[in-house]
């Protein structure tokens, strides 16, 4: 089903799955599998930003606010 058909749950649910199955597809699966799960993780993905504009960022994912975390230099 197309992204943005699916309810908020449901594409929610088909993240985490992906997500879930990334490595083991990446390291065993067909290339044509693994051409396909990246397209509907982008797919999906864009979907769920386009849907959540204003979503938290967490700043210890950014690599300045990680080192502004932990103390370091960041005028760099």
């Amino acid at each position: 089903m197309p992204a943005d058909q699916l309810s908020d749950e449901a594409l929610e649910r088909e993240l985490k799955h992906l997500h879930e199955t990334r490595n083991d597809t990446f390291l065993h699966g067909s290339e044509d599998a693994l051409h396909f799960h990246t397209l509907r993780t982008q797919e999906l993905e864009l979907d769920y930003l386009r849907r959540n504009p204003d979503r938290v960022i967490d700043a210890r994912r950014t690599r300045h606010g990680s080192r502004e975390l932990s103390g370091q230099d960041t005028s760099a």
